[in-house]
């Protein structure tokens, strides 16, 4: 309820705190749940569904402990997905809320997640959003670098697209610039109405320093730090690639800010802790 009231317009930082609490006591409890229920078998003794029909006498038993904790353990295991709804409604309107939360439950969030039996990727992603986040960025092609504070972002095909308006058509690298009406579904305050149609292309290769690919399906939490930053280079890219320019949180813009054009002697310094010379 206290999602759904943030839906429509009550404060996400004062409803935040019993849906985030929420979230993260069952998440604890379902991952609880999956090691008590390892602990309890054999090797290959795969964990069940998460459905409230496998709760049985046999269930509670086998958890142990008092059977009222087992249940609890059994009922957040089957139910924890159902936390996701409210707890973006707060995330996504809240970058207070993002700033005081996150760093708790993700981690519970990933360890569950990794088990394969719930999906939680939108819970994931919005846990994981960079804000107010200096990124320093390198252009290989042109031996180039910038400062670029990107905050609200929820994958990387919004980063791609808005590293391509601030540097392409910002007239500091060469390529085509996205259509402005990508970088508007990007970054306007007002929530994106369903499927726009709109298409956006790839300018770049995102690569990380050691040279590996920073998927455009990833995050920017995906970009390695090196020396307290995160450093991300761009190149050529391989092929050609295009996707729907609607961002991944309807109710989130994105914000990417070009706040310095690194000096060479500053660019000659990042590339040595990249496996190319610029």
């Amino acid at each position: 309820m206290a999602g759904f009231c943030v839906e429509r317009g009550a404060d996400p930082a004062a409803c935040a705190e019993p849906v985030l609490d929420g979230t993260h006591r069952d998440l604890l409890d379902a991952l609880e749940f999956a090691r008590r229920w390892a602990d309890a078998g054999g090797a290959g003794d795969e964990l069940p569904e998460a459905d409230e029909k496998i709760i049985d006498d046999a269930l509670i038993a086998r958890l142990g402990g008092e059977a009222h904790e087992a249940l609890r353990l059994a009922l957040a295991w089957c139910s924890v997905e159902e936390w996701q709804p409210p707890a973006l409604a707060v995330l996504c309107r809240s970058t207070e809320v993002r700033r005081r939360h996150a760093s708790a439950l993700l981690p519970a969030c990933r360890d569950l997640a990794a088990l394969e039996r719930h999906d939680l990727k939108c819970l994931a992603y919005a846990l994981a959003i960079l804000d107010d986040e200096p990124l320093v960025v390198l252009h290989r092609p042109t031996g180039t670098g910038f400062e670029v504070r990107i905050g609200g972002i929820g994958d990387n095909f919004q980063l791609h697209t808005l590293l391509a308006h601030v540097l392409v058509g910002g007239g500091h690298v060469p390529g085509t610039a996205p259509s402005a009406e990508s970088v508007r579904l990007a970054t306007d305050p007002e929530p994106a109405q369903g499927r726009t149609g709109a298409v956006a292309s790839g300018a770049f290769e995102l690569l990380a320093s050691d040279g590996e690919r920073i998927w455009n399906e990833g995050l920017p939490d995906d970009i390695p730090v090196v020396e307290g930053r995160r450093l991300l280079v761009l190149d050529e890219p391989m092929y050609p690639r295009s996707w729907n320019a609607d961002r991944f949180f309807p109710m989130l813009p994105a914000t990417a800010e070009l706040t310095r054009v690194l000096s060479a002697d500053e660019v000659q310094t990042w590339f040595a802790y990249t496996c190319w010379t610029s």
